[in-house]
């Protein structure tokens, strides 16, 4: 009872290192665990199928857990995120499937925006005024807004990239895309 408590208190990395340095399964188990509904609903979101979705998540576990100890590992969630991406895919690739992702959030968060950075749209003006309202957001706003827009990275990419939360990742860029509007129509009137 006293080691369940105190490993329930343990953070991610510490976990991690408890792993790697002692092989005792409890320590990869509680941190998976904690995983297990991200992992499962990632695997949905690939295979469209909840037993399919069920199983890979517990073969993914299967995989790791002989591995996790040689992989250096800095933050764990968004590792463990892009691993069990690749899992899906690897899955769907043997399988000779077509991976079909729903892109339609990326097109309407970036719509009323794009019009900006559309070069026969925009005059030099608004150019040099985006540019000066970009170096202006916060350091959070302006990453995220750059990944998204400039580099065409889905919110999960960022969220990996960053290590900030996928709630933050979409507050940054709405925030970042409001404030961007109100600096350009102050920088051009």
């Amino acid at each position: 009872m006293f080691f369940k408590k105190n490993i329930l208190k343990l953070t991610d990395e510490e976990l991690l290192h408890q792993y790697a340095t002692s092989g005792k399964t409890e320590y990869f188990g509680e941190l998976y665990n904690r995983y297990i509904p991200l992992l499962y609903g990632l695997c949905l979101k690939y295979l469209t199928d909840e037993a399919r979705a069920q199983d890979a998540v517990m073969q993914l576990f299967e995989d790791l857990l002989p591995k996790v100890p040689h992989y250096e590992i800095k933050v764990f969630k968004p590792w463990l995120y892009r691993v069990a991406k690749n899992h899906c895919l690897q899955i769907l690739r043997k399988e000779n499937k077509e991976i079909s992702l729903d892109y339609t959030i990326n097109l309407v968060e970036s719509d009323e925006f794009l019009h900006l950075l559309s070069e026969e749209d925009t005059s030099e003006e608004q150019l040099n005024a985006l540019k000066h309202c970009l170096e202006k957001l916060p350091e959070f706003q302006r990453i995220s807004i750059m990944h998204f827009f400039m580099e065409e990275m889905s919110y999960a990419d960022i969220v990996e990239q960053t290590g900030f939360t996928l709630n933050n990742v979409k507050s940054y860029i709405q925030n970042g895309k409001r404030n961007l509007k109100i600096c350009i129509k102050n920088q051009t009137q």
